[in-house]
Parts: C-alpha cells; sequence; structure tokens
C-alpha cells in the first residue's frame, strides 16, 4: 500500500512539473520584426527604423528605434517649385534603412510617409503641387524594396493623437496590471498618463486627459480604447503657429504696425544685436499664414536689423496670442477651447531642440520658470558677433532664431497655455525616450499596424512569481516522497515491521 501511494505521489509531482514547464515555456519564434515611418516635416524630413520581436506583437513596451536618417534639403513641401525632385531625395535614406533591414525580410517591412504642417499649407496655397509632390514620393516609396503602406498628410488632430500614443506607450503608461497590483495602482495620486506638447516648424499640437474635459468642444476631444480601459483625450492643432511660421507671423505683423511705408528697414528686437536678414515681401505675403497680414509696400526686399530686446521680443510675439474672446467656459487663444491643465507633460520636437541648445531641459533638477525666462533674456542680449563665434558649429540659420524660437516657446507655454510659475514643473522637455525619439511617428505604426490592442494582451497562464512557486512546491513534493521512499528502504527490518 505504501509502495503504491508513493508511486503515484511520484508519478502526479513529475507530471505536475512536466505541465507546469512545458504549458509556461511555450517554444516562442526569434524573429524580429521591422517597420519603417517616414516624418515628412515643414523643414525636414526624418526616417525612423522600428523593431520589435515577432512574439511580443501585441504586447506593450517593446517597440524600439533602432535607426533615424535625416533627409538631406528641405521638406518635401520645399520642393512645390519642383515636384519631380521631392521622391528621388529620400533615395539616400531608404537605402540607409536597406542596409539595417535584413535583407530577407525587406518585403514584409511596412513602410509609411506622413506629411504634417508644411505639406497642410501648401495644400491651401496649391493644391495641385502638393498633390504633385505627394505622386513623386509615392513613387520612389514603391521603387522600394519594402511594403510600401501610404503616403499622406495627416491632420493636425491626428498628429497631436499620435504623439501622445507614442510618448505614453514609451513611458509604460499604457500597461495594464491585475489582480492585488490593479488596486495600488488605483491608489496612484498621480495621472495615470502625460500630456504631450509638439512644435514644429508650421503648427504646434497640445493633447492631454483631463477629467474637467466638457462635451462643448466636441470637435478636440478623441476616444481610446487601450489594453482594456478607455481614454478621452483633448486634442488641437494650431496651423501657423509652429516656431517658423509664428516668426513669419510676427514679422507681417511688425509690418502692419510700421508707421514708415517708404523705409524697407525694419529693427527686431527678437534677433540679437549687430545681426542682419534680407526678406523678399513678394514670397513672404504668399504664404497662407501671412497672406492676410498683406501690405502694400513699394520696395521688394525688407532689411531685418536685430535689436537683442527680449521683453520687447516678448511684446510683439504676445500679440500672435488673440485672448479677447472666449466662447467656451475656457480657452487657450483665438477662441479654441481648452480644458484646465492637468498632469505631467511631455514637450518634445522643437520644444526640446530649441530649450536643449539654451541648456534649459535638466530632467534632475528642472529650472523654475523665472530662471528659464532669465537665461533666454541673457543669450538675446549678446551681440550676434559674440554667439556666432561662441556657436560657430551651428548653422546660421537656426543660431539666429534660437532668441526668437526661446521667447514665442515661453510666450506660447504662458500666454497660450497658461502655464505658470506654479504648474511650469509638469512640463519635462523629451528628447528621447529610452532609445526613441519622442514625436508622433512611433504612435502612427502602432496605430497602423494595430500594435496597442483595445484589450489587454494575452501573457503566460502564471505569473512569473507564481510559476517558480508551483515549480518549488512540486518540486519538494517529488523530494519529499523520494526520501521518503529511501528512509523506508534503508531502515532496520524491525523498523519497516513497525511501519507495516
Amino acid at each position: 500500500t505504501i509502495l503504491l501511494i508513493l508511486g503515484f505521489l511520484s508519478t502526479l509531482a513529475v507530471i505536475a512539473l512536466i505541465a507546469v514547464a512545458v504549458t509556461q515555456n511555450q517554444p516562442l519564434p526569434k524573429n524580429i520584426k521591422y517597420g519603417i515611418v517616414l516624418d515628412a516635416g515643414s523643414s525636414h524630413t526624418n526616417l525612423y527604423v522600428y523593431e520589435w520581436p515577432a512574439e511580443k506583437e501585441n504586447d506593450t513596451g517593446v517597440v524600439k528605434q533602432v535607426e533615424v536618417c535625416k533627409v538631406e534639403g528641405p521638406g518635401i513641401s520645399g520642393y512645390s517649385h519642383a515636384t519631380e525632385k521631392a521622391g528621388p531625395s529620400l533615395a539616400q535614406c531608404l537605402q540607409q534603412a536597406k542596409e539595417v533591414i535584413p535583407s530577407a525580410q525587406h518585403k514584409e517591412t511596412p513602410v509609411y510617409l506622413g506629411a504634417t504642417a508644411g505639406m497642410r499649407l501648401l495644400r491651401l496655397q496649391n493644391e495641385s503641387a502638393a498633390d504633385k509632390v505627394l505622386s513623386s514620393v509615392e513613387n520612389t516609396l514603391r521603387s522600394a524594396p519594402f511594403n510600401f503602406q501610404g503616403a499622406r498628410i495627416i491632420t493636425g488632430q491626428e498628429e497631436g493623437a499620435y504623439g501622445w500614443i507614442t510618448i505614453n506607450y514609451l513611458l509604460g503608461n499604457f500597461k495594464q496590471v491585475s489582480g492585488w497590483k490593479r488596486l495600488l495602482y488605483s491608489l496612484k495620486s498621480f495621472s495615470e498618463t502625460s500630456g504631450a506638447l509638439d512644435l514644429g516648424g508650421a503648427s504646434t499640437q497640445i493633447t492631454f486627459v483631463s477629467k474637467d474635459l466638457t462635451p462643448e468642444s466636441p470637435e478636440n476631444q478623441l476616444y481610446f480604447r487601450l489594453y482594456g480601459k478607455d481614454y478621452r483625450v483633448y486634442t488641437h492643432s494650431f496651423l501657423c503657429y509652429g516656431k517658423d511660421q509664428a516668426l513669419q507671423q510676427k514679422l507681417a505683423m511688425d509690418l502692419q504696425a510700421s508707421t514708415s511705408t517708404s523705409n524697407s528697414n525694419l529693427p527686431d528686437p527678437c534677433f540679437h544685436k549687430g545681426y542682419e536678414r534680407t526678406i523678399n515681401i513678394s514670397d513672404f505675403f504668399r504664404n497662407p499664414c501671412t497672406s492676410d497680414k498683406k501690405k502694400e509696400l513699394p520696395f521688394s526686399q525688407l532689411y531685418i536689423k536685430g535689436e537683442g530686446d527680449y521683453q520687447k521680443c516678448r511684446e510683439n510675439i504676445q500679440k500672435l496670442f488673440n485672448k479677447s474672446n472666449c466662447p467656451y467656459s475656457s480657452c487657450s487663444f483665438n477662441g479654441i477651447y481648452l480644458p484646465p491643465l492637468q498632469g505631467d507633460f511631455g514637450a518634445f520636437s522643437a520644444f526640446y531642440f530649441v530649450m536643449n541648445f539654451l541648456n534649459v531641459t535638466s530632467e534632475s533638477n528642472p529650472l523654475a520658470l523665472n530662471k528659464v525666462t532669465s537665461t533666454i533674456e541673457s543669450f538675446c542680449a549678446r551681440p550676434w558677433q559674440e554667439v556666432k563665434t561662441a556657436y560657430h558649429r551651428t548653422k546660421e540659420k537656426y543660431l539666429s532664431e534660437y532668441c526668437f524660437s526661446g521667447a514665442y516657446i515661453l510666450s506660447l507655454l504662458e500666454n497660450g497655455y497658461e502655464f505658470t510659475e506654479n504648474n511650469w514643473q509638469m512640463i519635462h522637455f523629451l528628447g528621447k525616450i529610452g532609445s526613441s525619439d519622442a514625436g508622433w511617428t512611433l504612435g502612427y505604426m502602432l496605430n497602423l499596424t494595430n500594435m496597442i490592442p483595445a484589450e489587454e494582451p494575452a501573457g503566460p497562464p502564471l505569473s512569473h512569481g507564481s510559476y517558480v512557486g508551483l515549480m518549488v512546491l512540486c518540486s519538494l513534493v517529488l523530494v519529499s516522497v523520494l526520501l521518503f521512499a529511501w528512509l523506508l528502504f534503508h531502515k532496520p527490518k524491525c523498523l519497516q515491521k513497525g511501519i507495516v
């Protein structure tokens, strides 16, 4: 009887060990999948290559950026007068992607191109040219060895939403938890997701989850269901309020306000003292962002002369934000609904590039708003020749505009969105999260490849802790049975008779 019981328990323990191990450790394919997204912005195009383990396709936090290539030349909207050159401009970066991705996987690698505000403006200005640019781009992408999935102009709302998805995905904010951890997670006092602040050359986006979101402006609301959780997101994109187009708007307003129509010299407080720039008037007012401010002038060129006066610069920039009319319970500017700001915000793209250049993006010890302001003010006050010498490796166009861009960012955040000294610490300037650039491209790919499921992804039947615990328990049972059997058959016969 004892032998039968011992044999049964041993067999049961062995079967349990094997069953748990086989169930938990299913053989998994080791192949890697790839995806390509081209961000066709107003000033330039970037190509991003992403990779993820094939078996993790519907899990979270596993996609990573493995390559980024900046396309030489202007953004694709800059080829409006030579549309046939837009597509070939991408060839070098596509070649770089071919070298990064194994050739055996080229055909199955999806490639997407999303064009943003530069192409939105071109479509407003010249729809035929915009179509020809996209056609040229599409021909080049189709001729590449990848799985072409489309080239299109995305809306400002999409750009904001995909940026929000990207940063929250990379930060792990969508990861679903279960069991007792869910209770602890629900007790957290901070916001579950981070807001997204995106700034390009031609547009800027603000996107965040707000508990105080009202139904008064439905066009600024999006709904997502990610990993079994519903998100109601506020988003708005301001066309013509990217840093480059904001500068054009400011200059147009300065020209309008100018008392002299015969003098082609325009003093500008947002450029360093000693800096000079020439602008062709005909090109200037052809832009959809400035065409409504057109002014008849007796000269064909405008000569800008820098003054380096931060306070005056801020005063000029603040005129871009019309705060006089708000048809809703609360507004940002230009009569656009904005619910109360809530949670942390990740500020990326030009927000990060400009503030990082000005050395005010320290994450370990974030600078207070007054410190950021004084830093930018000091930079603007430096003479142009001194700035040129100190940053001789920086392209002159970018270098000359950092004073304006820094002042504009503070105006947009303070005057536009009403961040204050009290909630300034909510803003985190992000260049990368892990190995991936913060931006809308990853969210775009995740959405189009359905890599963020609406429900919680399938996982192993047991958590790692439960699996280890069960294996240990089964092992202890087996060892105990074997030890008991060994003791039984190696004891003196008198003991064995006693046991029987």
